[in-house]
């Protein structure tokens, strides 16, 4: 369905009868054609969605680590947006794999942030973060 809105007419159409009939007032009757599409409907705005992404080789590191912490098998599947949680992972176990990622990327997470941590692109980011504000 498109929508147009006017200074003092608002209607709601589908395109296909928007292009194949005429709407009509008392004072004025609109034909809307494909160039009325064009140059009298406003563009909106683009939006862009800026995604704060960890690097590779940050997360490929975490999943070794979460990997040797939780003891799991070479053959369980551990990517970017895999849960702590879902790989069995307690509230200890993520206590011990954060400390581990402090020591091993040599930063230091307060608590309130390491809450926030949920899977390994969480944590990925985060150490990333860390180290960007700690070369700067």
């Amino acid at each position: 369905m498109a929508s147009f809105v006017g200074s003092s007419v608002s209607f709601k159409a589908s395109p296909h009868a928007l292009l194949n009939s005429s709407f009509t007032n008392k004072n004025f009757a609109v034909k809307p054609s494909i160039a009325f599409w064009r140059t009298n409907v406003p563009k909106m705005p683009s939006l862009r969605v800026v995604c704060a992404a960890a690097k590779p080789e940050t997360v490929e590191k975490v999943i070794k680590i979460v990997k040797s912490q939780l003891a799991l098998k070479d053959d369980i599947a551990v990517s970017g947006e895999t849960k702590f949680t879902e790989l069995g992972a307690d509230s200890l176990d993520t206590v011990e794999i954060v400390m581990q990622l402090e020591e091993e990327f040599e930063i230091s997470v307060n608590e309130d942030s390491a809450q926030t941590i949920a899977t390994i692109h969480d944590a990925a980011e985060l150490i990333d973060e860390l180290n960007k504000a700690k070369a700067a």
